[in-house]
């Protein structure tokens, strides 16, 4: 009898990892409408009149509500207090309202309402957020974007929610069972958001020949509609488990003001905490603008309308390589035989060349950025296997680091040479996209296992709450200065923009990306400084960063 009862839905392997798949398409279907604008920037300019500076400050504007309302810290307190469950739905549900506003305010129903001539006069001065230079508007900015931006401020207070929810669901599924593969299983599906969003994003606002770019929003509409589907039917699942177990729901510990005492005078903290921003401060905002950057840098042709290489059929065969290429490689790293695992990483291979060629062949900036997590998926379960077992993390955040460098000067210096040169450009794009993602997996593999040892057990969820809002501030931050940096070094193209020398399709996609990149390059520069700091503070106080993460027995 005994042993029937302690029976419940989480000791069924199927029925965990299906609890797993239902958090993890969520994050996935929240990640692709997350940058579901950033491949279509140059449509966003030709068709709604977004400069560089509306694009980013709207892009910023995710995190606002995060980092100048403190949401983040209330979805932790919201999280403790009513449980996984009911934040699970709250915040499929909030990224759902944030969506739809998004969607309206770029429709076409937008354009000539009430509502727009509303906008056009009014949020172009906010008292006190001006003065300080945060304000998620400014005068001049289209009434689109505002209201764009108020949807998508909505939509990230529901995202970071979603976010440091699954988390807690995996821990409450998987505790002393496979934890770390269901982690990275969940992280690889949500990054191929990102990938997913590169490629049938611009297909949307393309379809049938004529530009509209709601329906590319609406397509991530449709996603977060079916996420919060999946967050419904996770609740039942979970309820259940509960009534099983005879428990109530775990809960984190809340965060406490009291606690900030203790963790702003922690070296240890402030390293992790800026190592964090500047790191995420120059991959995420980065994407966002990604692709125009190839646009700018790289020189595409046309591709006959009637082509296969333009169809949208092209598009799902892309795709389906595409998930061939990250399931095969994720799936080598845990294969005991030498023959599986080699024929899975030769599958991913050649998978990985026919990816690419289709992107070369379809002559678009969007499907040779969609490449960007590939290489991550795969060497992600790797190099969090390398920590757990050899150490070696504060020398990982240094490479990691270097890496990023690396990439962003690349993109700064040497892809521009290659303009005219298609073959030569997009290869040297390809290459320097996959080291990114590389180096994207080197930091979250290292970083984050790191925290407990810098960081006192008893304030350790109150620490992670403070180093997520302080990410949020670079988060918010950098794409709003991207756009800036963007329009203020292009001075003749704005001007010859207004004067009509040059056409809104045609300015699009002629930015200088120089000086955007060597700020992204120097916040690596920033970091990689301070991954040095960690590893002399490591030494001297002897934290064990290097040291592995399992301990040996005997």
């Amino acid at each position: 009898m005994t042993e029937k009862i302690s029976k419940t839905l989480r000791d069924n392997a199927f029925i965990r990892w299906t609890a797993l798949l239902l958090l993890a398409s969520a994050m996935f279907c929240s990640y692709i409408f997350m940058d579901i604008l950033s491949p279509i920037k140059d449509l966003m300019q030709s068709t709604r009149g977004w400069d560089s500076t509306a694009f980013g400050t709207m892009q910023g504007s995710e995190t606002f509500l995060n980092v100048f309302v403190f949401f983040l810290i209330f979805a932790g307190i919201i999280l403790d207090k009513m449980g996984v469950r009911f934040t699970a739905v709250l915040s499929g549900a909030v990224m759902l309202v944030g969506a739809v506003i998004k969607w309206y305010a770029v429709s076409d129903s937008f354009i000539g309402s009430e509502l727009e001539t509303w906008f056009i006069n009014h949020l172009n001065y906010i008292p006190g957020f001006d003065e300080l230079g945060i304000s998620p508007f400014y005068r001049g900015m289209p009434a689109s974007a505002k209201v764009a931006a108020i949807g998508f401020m909505i939509f990230g207070c529901g995202v970071e929610m979603a976010g440091i929810t699954v988390s807690r669901g995996i821990v409450k599924w998987f505790k002393g069972r496979e934890m770390a593969l269901a982690m990275g299983s969940e992280m690889a599906l949500a990054r191929l958001g990102v990938a997913t969003c590169m490629i049938f994003s611009p297909m949307f606002a393309k379809w049938g020949g004529s530009i509209n770019v709601s329906r590319s929003v609406a397509f991530g509409v449709v996603l977060l509609l079916i996420a919060l589907i999946m967050f419904i039917v996770y609740f039942f699942m979970d309820k259940k488990l509960d009534a099983q177990t005879g428990e109530a729901e775990e809960k984190d510990d809340p965060f406490k003001i009291s606690d900030l005492g203790a963790i702003l005078t922690s070296s240890g903290f402030w390293l992790v905490a800026l190592l964090c921003v500047l790191y995420y401060s120059a991959i995420f905002p980065f994407q966002k603008y990604a692709v125009n950057m190839l646009q700018c840098n790289l020189t595409f042709t046309q591709v006959p309308a009637d082509s296969f290489w333009a169809s949208n059929q092209v598009t799902i065969i892309q795709y389906v390589i595409m998930l061939i290429v990250a399931a095969s490689s994720f799936m080598s790293n845990f294969q005991k035989s030498i023959a599986a695992k080699t024929g899975l990483l030769i599958t991913a291979c050649i998978a990985l060349i026919v990816f690419c060629y289709m992107g070369y062949m379809r002559q678009s900036a969007e499907t040779v950025f969609a490449v960007f997590p590939l290489l991550a998926v795969g060497i992600t379960p790797i190099l969090g296997s390398y920590v757990d077992h050899k150490g070696k993390a504060a020398s990982m955040l240094v490479i990691g680091s270097l890496l990023l460098i690396l990439c962003h000067l690349t993109f700064a210096f040497v892809l521009p040479q290659f303009k005219g040169n298609s073959v030569g450009g997009v290869t040297v794009a390809y290459l320097t996209i996959l080291v990114l993602g590389a180096s994207f997996s080197l930091v979250p593999a290292a970083l984050w296992p790191s925290v407990p040892k810098l960081v006192d057990a008893k304030i350790i969820g109150s620490a992670y709450a403070l180093i997520f809002w302080i990410q949020n501030i670079g988060l918010w931050l950098f794409p709003l200065l991207i756009g800036k940096v963007l329009d203020s070094t292009n001075p003749q193209l704005t001007a010859d923009l207004a004067s009509g020398a040059i056409s809104a399709e045609e300015a699009a996609v002629s930015y200088d990306y120089t000086a955007a990149l060597i700020m992204l390059a120097s916040l690596g520069v920033a970091a990689l400084l301070l991954g040095f700091v960690l590893k002399v503070v490591d030494k001297k106080k002897k934290l064990g960063l290097e040291l592995p993460n399992v301990e040996k027995e005997g």
